[in-house]
């Protein structure tokens, strides 16, 4: 490892919370074959890199479960397949690098690992992800700044930031100029209003993320 990743990784891991630092994507692929790094997730744009070394609180974890129920929940009544691939790398070699909370796939041709290959998603060799979420408990400013830039750039088409301190979603498609606008339903799960997901977010005050789900499911079903 370069003397420059050394100085570029020692103040992230230091830090109470993730900073961005000037990187190059040399010193990103650095971080990829660290070790020690091995449970972080990557984000690399615009010469900067971030380092999120993923050790999140209860409220994280039960948001960031129950979205992949409410994923289940929802395709299964649709008869249709996804992958979600949450915490996987995806990256537009030398250019933006991107390990989202959820990384979302719906029908067929999601990413296949081959054996000698990179455990990470090259978006040249891949399709885009049809959505992406993020769950912002200590994150809500860099996920509404330079996350949503950064998978701008990745072309994202749908990208969901989960407000856990303000319960709220924030859902934004791509827009032909290359910016995101926020809308009031997906497009991604067909027509499901973004009002629905906070509503269950919200059940998780009177409950877990079990009857959260169920109480997805209960709705849904009206629709």
């Amino acid at each position: 490892m370069t003397n420059s990743t050394t100085t570029a990784i020692t103040p992230i891991i230091d830090a109470p919370f993730p900073q961005w630092q000037p990187a190059t994507w040399k010193d990103y692929l650095a971080c990829c074959d660290n070790p020690a790094l091995e449970q972080a997730r990557l984000f690399y744009h615009q010469g900067y890199l971030l380092i999120d070394m993923g050790n999140e609180g209860i409220n994280h974890a039960r948001f960031n479960n129950l979205l992949t129920m409410l994923f289940f929940i929802w395709f299964a009544r649709k008869g249709q397949s996804f992958d979600e691939l949450g915490g996987c790398v995806m990256e537009k070699p030398k250019r933006q690098a991107a390990s989202p909370d959820k990384m979302l796939y719906i029908g067929e041709g999601s990413p296949r690992w081959q054996e000698g290959e990179p455990r990470r998603i090259n978006l040249t060799q891949w399709r885009i992800p049809d959505l992406v979420a993020e769950v912002a408990d200590t994150t809500i400013a860099t996920d509404l700044d330079e996350k949503k830039e950064l998978y701008a750039a990745l072309e994202i088409p749908e990208y969901w930031v989960l407000d856990i301190r303000g319960e709220r979603v924030l859902a934004f498609r791509l827009q032909e100029d290359g910016k995101y606008q926020q809308c009031e339903y997906s497009v991604a799960l067909s027509g499901l209003p973004i009002s629905l997901i906070e509503q269950t977010l919200a059940q998780l005050n009177q409950g877990n993320n079990g009857s959260a789900a169920f109480w997805f499911s209960q709705q849904i079903a009206n629709l």
